[in-house]
């Protein structure tokens, strides 16, 4: 209907204004107006002058106009389609454009069916789906409940024995506090005694002189593995992941023990039965733990070591070979930090091996090293002994 609108339009406008007919040899007038050229030529001729727009009255000098080549070609194209033969070719087109529309309305009424038909589908393979897995959820829960009482039966069975464990823990330790309590008062008496003849009856008489030291697991050497106590010590073949700073030992397989001492006198024992090498004795705090130095008082260590399984030294410049008759199972080590003196047990006869006269200024920790283990020969543990006995958490 607007194609229809828009060619009336045209027609109009390529229609002349004196013959009321599509323009014949159209000319333009100066004022823009167009007429066929004989009917303003005609109409010239009946006016005197000046001549004039037929249309819009404006007045000319001369009788002049221009061909329009442009609005011919117009013309023709409106003529052209006003003919029976452009009239069928356009009722052509709008027969093969409802055809198409018609098939393009059974394509999408097509499709629609498709996609409710897999809609449907959807929906029902869903469903099944929604199905299987609250099955399978079901059958999750039931199997997770099971487990969750299993394991709650086991908690509570782990529970009961290490509240056994630490019942029996705390009665012996009860025990060793009254003993301790007991013992106080004969070791008051013999307190002013500085005879290292007393002290050693003293230890033999008291078996719970020896301090609970554990292992400070921060100045470990990375290949050392500490048991969860913290109070066995063993070369490991994986160094562990650690952080980098001034407490850690870096070059040489050592640790110290968590506690230090600056003042009073401290004993305590270290089980090494079956290493063929270990160091032990004590260091002082400020000892650089990055480098490789030899354990002596000049670099801030006082130790005793033992090499190839029989060769004790003790750590002095240059080594001083220690005789032992007997391969201790324990080592004994005593700190008096007024008398500044570091000696040296065997524990299991509380023989002395060797002792430092002139011990360390300043708070020193107990030092202990498995030392590398030979190529093809198992590492072995260094243990702290606790006294009056020791209980695996």
């Amino acid at each position: 209907m607007a194609t229809s609108r828009s060619k009336t339009s045209l027609r109009e406008d390529l229609t002349c204004a004196i013959c009321f007919e599509l323009f014949k040899e159209p000319v333009m007038l100066g004022c823009m107006h167009h007429f066929c050229r004989r009917c303003i030529v005609s109409y010239w001729k009946t006016v005197r002058s000046p001549v004039s727009c037929p249309q819009c009255r404006q007045e000319f000098p001369n009788k002049s106009f221009q061909t329009n080549y442009l609005v011919a070609g117009l013309v023709e194209k409106v003529r052209a389609s006003s003919t029976p033969g452009s009239l069928k070719f356009l009722e052509k087109q709008l027969k093969d454009h409802l055809e198409s529309q018609c098939s393009m309305k059974e394509a999408y009424v097509s499709m629609i069916r498709e996609d409710k038909d897999q809609m449907e589908k959807i929906r029902k393979i869903g469903a099944e789906l929604q199905g299987r897995v609250h099955g399978d959820f079901q059958a999750l829960h039931h199997f997770l409940q099971v487990e969750e009482e299993a394991m709650m039966e086991e908690l509570k069975r782990e529970q009961e024995e290490l509240l056994q464990g630490l019942e029996r823990h705390l009665e012996a330790l009860q025990v060793a506090v009254r003993d301790v309590e007991q013992n106080i008062n004969t070791l008051r008496q013999t307190a002013s005694c500085a005879d290292q003849s007393v002290l050693v009856e003293c230890r033999l008489r008291f078996e719970q002189c020896p301090a609970p030291l554990i292992f400070d697991e921060d100045t470990a050497h990375p290949s050392l593995q500490l048991s969860r106590n913290k109070t066995q010590v063993i070369e490991s073949d994986k160094m562990i992941g650690y952080t980098c700073d001034a407490k850690r030992f870096l070059q040489c397989v050592n640790i110290l023990a968590t506690e230090g001492f600056q003042s009073g006198s401290h004993y305590w024992e270290v089980n090494v039965s079956n290493n063929p090498k270990w160091d032990l004795g004590v260091a002082l705090e400020s000892v650089n733990r990055r480098v490789r130095v030899k354990l002596c008082p000049e670099n801030g260590y006082w130790t005793l070591r033992l090499r190839n399984g029989s060769r004790y030294s003790a750590g002095t410049q240059p080594w001083t070979p220690v005789t032992v008759t007997t391969s201790p199972g324990r080592i004994g080590i005593f700190l008096d930090c007024e008398e500044r003196k570091v000696s040296f047990y065997n524990a299991d006869n509380m023989a002395l091996l060797y002792s430092f006269s002139s011990g360390p200024r300043g708070k020193a920790f107990p030092f202990f090293s498995t030392c590398l283990s030979e190529r093809g020969q198992k590492a072995q543990a260094i243990r702290i002994l606790h006294f009056p006995f020791e209980w695996e958490m």
